[in-house]
């Protein structure tokens, strides 16, 4: 049976121009430090929560931090007090103006993430490599879940974190199924110029051909293009009418990545994918 072909990163054969610009060093995302504070923590989580979920409930908030419903309340009303939580008619906590970053809108994110959960577990066990859920807002994906794999050096957590999307694997396999003045809206408009997504006009031709090889291949890779040494395959997911509503990401060193591949990395994946989208078409995951 013939393997999958490893998507090769752009080609440098053609000839060298002049350096006009110093391309941006791409930064690591953070790593959880030592000396970190627990109430703290759990605050800046329960933003993330409210950030990625839209809503959030006063018990829920407690099972996701693990602590008791009243801790919970005093961390809450400290979020509503400065401003970054405000609780509507029914008692649910939502965004508040304080919120730098606006919520995802989907009501539906934490069914997806409960959903995905143990489908990631199996993935990363598969592999032993780090394996992510993320939706995309806009030209963002938000990572909603990370199952870090086992071995010494491997990709960290990154749930909560926000990344462009049409750098990332995830976020390029969800861009690939949208029609083509989408993507005109999200990376060539005004809004876009505004919001500074703007892909430039000798970059936007090859952005389209990267995601015309995307919809042939079935998966998008990512070779260092949000952090150095650093790589990862994505797949998007579908609900039962076939939308996107999310994606799935292997990431892995980008030292192992080439054996990860190879050892079977792009059917594991396509697996787990179907095995999820029969979960999610069972219990509808899908926007309102």
């Amino acid at each position: 049976m013939q393997k999958n072909p490893l998507p090769q990163p752009a080609s440098t054969t053609a000839a060298r121009k002049p350096v006009q610009k110093k391309p941006a060093q791409k930064k690591p995302v953070q790593k959880r430090p030592t000396y970190s504070i627990e109430a703290v923590d759990n605050a800046l989580q329960l933003l993330q929560l409210l950030r990625d979920g839209g809503t959030l409930r006063l018990k829920d908030a407690a099972e996701e931090l693990g602590v008791a419903p009243s801790t919970a309340h005093r961390l809450l009303a400290m979020l509503v007090y400065r401003g970054f939580a405000v609780q509507d008619e029914t008692r649910r906590y939502v965004p508040g103006p304080a919120m730098g970053v606006g919520p995802a809108g989907l009501s539906w994110t934490r069914l997806l993430r409960s959903l995905a959960q143990p489908h990631m577990e199996l993935l990363s066990a598969q592999l032993n490599e780090t394996v992510n859920l993320m939706v995309r807002v806009g030209t963002k994906v938000r990572f909603l879940a990370t199952v870090e794999g086992n071995n010494v050096l491997r990709v960290g957590d990154r749930q909560g974190t926000v990344m462009p999307a049409n750098r990332t694997s995830g976020g390029k396999a969800m861009l690939a199924e949208l029609e083509p003045h989408m993507l005109e809206q999200l990376f060539r408009s005004n809004n876009a110029e505004i919001g500074g997504d703007t892909i430039p006009d000798d970059e936007y031709p090859k952005f389209l051909r990267e995601l015309e090889s995307i919809r042939g291949n079935g998966f998008a890779a990512n070779f260092e293009g949000t952090e150095d040494g650093v790589s990862a395959l994505g797949m998007a997911l579908h609900n039962r009418h076939g939308q996107v509503v999310g994606a799935l990401s292997v990431a892995t060193p980008a030292t192992r990545f080439r054996a990860v591949f190879d050892a079977g990395l792009v059917p594991a994946l396509k697996e787990c994918c179907r095995q999820l989208e029969i979960d999610i078409a069972a219990n509808p995951a899908e926007p309102d």
